[in-house]
């Protein structure tokens, strides 16, 4: 239960939310560019952009240096990690920043993979964004064995009875994906988590996907490491890799010899990009203004950003029911994933879906002649895509929204499906 602190006291604005986004007043052919392909890669508020240009401006140096422009690059980064612990909701020295989470889950395997050989196991799921397959399945060289956990086809939900299954005592660590970014489904990981520690094994959260739509508490949830990307909540691309502090400390990383030993900074390969790392900051600090903008009695920042989530899902969740309510009226059109009005809780805003006699390219190159932004193919899915046996037909049109996207664009790219798919 929220404290009275953090209880939405305004109704969501989303005038005011667009006006943060420059990007946003983008046209095509003479009409306005609806950008439904947040989980590709959300745009950027005023703040970011401000940001990344302040530092090469007035901090651009290398970190460490007995002079002003370096001290302020190391001022910027620890201020940038204050700023994901409060979005994460853990301490400072548990962030570690780098190019993408792809970039970061394989520098963790081959950590991890330093201490695991034939006869362990490592259980990852047919749902999951390939960076959280592919990173674990690469130990198999180390005779590793990874088992995959199955779905619910109908609705490509996590089969929990068969994920429980697979864990067994020779399981080392579980990966799994805080919501799939190809149809939108929300596991329950604090479960998955809870499942993996009961026989000892570590967990592995990608909370690529979720980032944008929900809160983040990584105490809460208990996982030993959790991964994100900031570009997919409004920031610059850059990855950034929570872990609790003893597995930071304990777990040996391939490393240069002058990186220094000490936590989090061994994790950090070469020269961080120190810009986009002041830009993680801004978009940090964009999400807790939306919390203060709603409700002016938050008075930090993880209490602003508990707010703005607030205000997002239940934003959000207007939007997905007009989405699917407009979907699935268009005759031939199947959405993949939960479609039960009454469970949009268990769903972020992303739809996937493919209709009879028309490819996903065909139909995102339509949307996008009449200025919808959408995406077409696996999206890294690949598991899935397979699974679902459409990856040889072109995978999904997906079609994402995040909380800058509105009503009238959920109407207009609903009505340009049904203009293109009956003609």
């Amino acid at each position: 239960m929220l404290s009275t602190e953090t209880e939405i006291a305004a109704p969501f604005d989303v005038a005011w939310v667009r006006s943060q986004f420059p990007a946003l007043s983008e046209s095509v052919n003479g009409q306005p560019a609806a950008f439904l392909d947040g989980p590709g890669g959300t745009q950027v508020p005023h703040k970011v952009i401000h940001a990344i240009s302040d530092y090469l401006q007035h901090s651009n140096a290398n970190t460490c240096g007995a002079y002003a422009t370096s001290r302020r690059t190391d001022a910027v980064i620890a201020g940038a990690r204050a700023a994901m612990a409060d979005f994460l909701g853990c301490d400072a020295d548990e962030i570690v920043f780098g190019p993408n989470m792809t970039t970061l889950t394989f520098a963790l395997s081959r950590s991890i993979g330093r201490e695991l050989g034939p006869g362990d196991e490592i259980v990852v799921t047919h749902l999951d964004h390939d960076a959280n397959v592919s990173t674990w399945r690469s130990l198999e060289e180390r005779g590793v064995t990874v088992r995959f956990a199955d779905i619910q086809e109908n609705d490509c939900t996590l089969d929990m009875q068969h994920l429980a299954r697979q864990i067994t005592a020779k399981t080392k660590l579980v990966a799994v994906g805080y919501a799939s970014n190809a149809v939108g489904t929300i596991n329950d990981v604090k479960e998955v988590v809870r499942l993996a520690h009961q026989v000892g094994a570590l967990a592995f959260v990608d909370a690529v996907h979720y980032g944008p739509h929900g809160l983040i508490d990584v105490r809460a949830i208990d996982c030993d490491f959790l991964a994100c990307s900031t570009y997919k909540f409004f920031g610059p691309h850059m990855g950034v890799l929570y872990g609790k502090r003893e597995h930071l400390k304990r777990l040996q990383p391939y490393k240069v010899r002058a990186l220094v030993n000490e936590v989090p900074n061994r994790w950090e390969m070469g020269t961080l990009n120190h810009e986009c790392i002041a830009g993680i900051t801004a978009c940090v600090e964009y999400l807790a203004d939306l919390g203060r903008h709603v409700n002016s009695k938050s008075t930090n920042r993880r209490s602003a950003l508990i707010s703005a989530f607030q205000t997002i899902q239940a934003y959000e969740r207007t939007l997905a029911e007009r989405m699917l309510r407009g979907l699935l009226d268009i005759p031939g059109l199947k959405v993949y994933g939960i479609t039960d009005l009454q469970k949009l809780a268990n769903r972020t805003p992303t739809f996937a879906v493919r209709v009879d006699g028309h490819t996903p390219l065909e139909l995102a190159t339509k949307l996008g002649d009449r200025g919808f932004f959408t995406w077409d193919g696996n999206y890294y899915a690949l598991n899935l895509t397979e699974r679902l046996d459409v990856e040889k037909s072109g995978g999904f049109l997906r079609i994402g929204l995040v909380h800058y996207n509105t009503a009238e664009e959920v109407d207009g790219v609903v009505a340009a499906l049904q203009a293109i798919t009956q003609r």
